[in-house]
């Protein structure tokens, strides 16, 4: 174990230690420039998934917005409360500046994924599709890069099937056995049985349960976050000040300055909305769109919802109370979110925190299960690979859940989205030209006034789509 434990860290410190970060940031700013900031022009269109004229006419098939929800369900997570606070602590207020950077920049990296993992998906069945980065690489790229595929589907089911459902487990059950006194034994059984209930159901159960858990998590959350800024909205200039000034280096909160606050902030930001890691494309794929183009507007908007939205609320809570002390120790993570919600409100938020993360975590599982099912299909299509991923992922939940801490199970989570980032960028660049194909041929149609961009599978024919999952739409 030890001897493992050391080559995932050498892993880790190759890909996230100095390489990762800078390539996501700097093709983030590729895309953004190239694409003429289509992020921000597209911004106002991003809100039309939410309306009901906007989605399926089959109730059997998973919705933009479906797709949409499970996504930020899968992003929205400990992160979110969690996250947060590390980088504050770590890198000061400024921290929160760089998350928002990096977001935004990381808004048009998703844009482009995910719009590919929509033009390479399959129809598996009467419907549903699979897509996402493995398929974008074997259908883009040619049967000649499926030992890329396959590293890819490799580290995803470790990172995000195995590891990180391990970690969630353990983050659900330590909040309740700390403010509910709840032994980790139970709570763990119960939730690796519910979570077993809803991934036996396959993705369209996991869609219909996003379809009420995300909404109602989100919307609970955002709203106690809100009270308390309206509550203290006379210093909010000043924390918007303190997040400027320290994320420049005029004003040194932490040990670092500048410094620790950039590194802080799009490490924590990239790890909370995903953009580039190349998982989200895996349930964009999923969606029934008339063009790919409008699914990665789609996934866009899940990169806003998470960090400019959701990160910041949490930020806003910490700032704007009195518990976080610049550069002092004793207190971080989800202790130092849920103390600062005290402070504002009182000791009865504890439990609502609890249910959040309860929420929160639960929604991350099964998406991160789906990214798993999605990832063992281009490795095995037998029912039984699918139905020993189940399982396993049912018992790392129990087990990361009953284990006093989840180090142990999931200290190769990491190290793996590394190269799985690195394997997804890689695809993205050697597929640019066509996402740009995409985006030209989505804008031409919005010029010559069709609201509703189509995608035209003739106009593809050099490409290797699957044109029955491209039929002309009836709605």
């Amino acid at each position: 174990m030890g001897f493992l434990e050391f080559i995932f860290g050498k892993i880790g410190d190759l890909t996230w230690g100095w390489s990762l970060i800078p390539i996501l940031v700097v093709f983030g700013l590729f895309i953004t420039i190239t694409t003429g900031f289509v992020q921000f022009r597209f911004f106002k269109r991003m809100f039309r998934v939410l309306s009901n004229s906007n989605q399926s006419a089959d109730p059997n098939k998973i919705s933009a917005r479906e797709a949409l929800l499970v996504s930020v369900g899968g992003r929205v997570g400990g992160g979110n409360i969690a996250g947060v606070a590390v980088a504050i602590t770590l890198g000061g207020p400024g921290a929160v500046f760089w998350m928002w950077a990096v977001a935004l920049i990381g808004m048009a990296t998703s844009l482009v994924e995910c719009s590919l993992a929509q033009l390479f998906k399959r129809k598996t069945g009467e419907n549903e599709y699979r897509g996402g980065p493995a398929r974008s690489i074997l259908h883009g790229l040619g049967e000649e890069y499926r030992w890329l595929a396959i590293v890819y589907a490799i580290c995803l089911i470790a990172a995000f099937g195995l590891g990180f459902n391990a970690f969630q487990g353990n983050t659900v059950a330590g909040a309740i056995k700390d403010s509910m006194g709840i032994d980790r034994l139970y709570s763990g059984a119960a939730l690796a049985a519910v979570s077993g209930i809803i991934i036996f159901g396959g993705i369209h159960r996991i869609a219909k349960t996003a379809d009420v858990v995300v909404p109602i998590m989100a919307v609970g959350y955002l709203g106690m976050a809100l009270i308390v800024i309206l509550l203290n909205i006379t210093s909010v200039p000043g924390v918007i000040y303190d997040i400027v000034a320290n994320a420049f280096g005029f004003e040194e909160a932490v040990g670092g300055g500048m410094g620790a606050a950039i590194a802080q902030g799009m490490r924590r930001g990239l790890f909370s909305n995903e953009a580039g890691l190349g998982s989200a494309p895996n349930v964009a794929a999923t969606a029934e769109v008339r063009h790919p183009i409008s699914q990665g507007i789609t996934q866009s908007f899940s990169v806003f919802i998470d960090t400019i939205i959701i990160c910041s609320c949490t930020a806003f809570v910490i700032l704007l109370g009195d518990v976080y002390v610049p550069g002092a120790e004793g207190i971080d993570g989800v202790a130092l979110t849920q103390q600062s919600m005290v402070s504002h409100l009182g000791g009865w938020v504890q439990y609502f925190l609890t249910g959040a993360i309860l929420l929160f975590s639960f929604s991350s599982i099964i998406y991160n299960y789906y990214l798993g099912e999605n990832a063992m299909t281009v490795l095995s299509e037998k029912p039984v690979a699918i139905l020993i991923l189940r399982i396993a992922i049912i018992g790392i939940v129990f087990i990361g859940a009953t284990a006093p801490a989840a180090t142990a199970v999931f200290f190769f989570s990491d190290p793996m989205m590394g190269i799985l980032a690195l394997v997804n960028l890689l695809a993205i660049m050697m597929l640019f030209p066509v996402a740009m194909r995409l985006l030209r041929d989505f804008q031409a149609q919005l010029k010559a006034g069709i609201e509703r961009p189509v995608l035209n599978p003739d106009d593809y024919a050099d490409l290797d789509i699957d044109h029955e999952a491209w039929k002309m739409p009836t709605n």
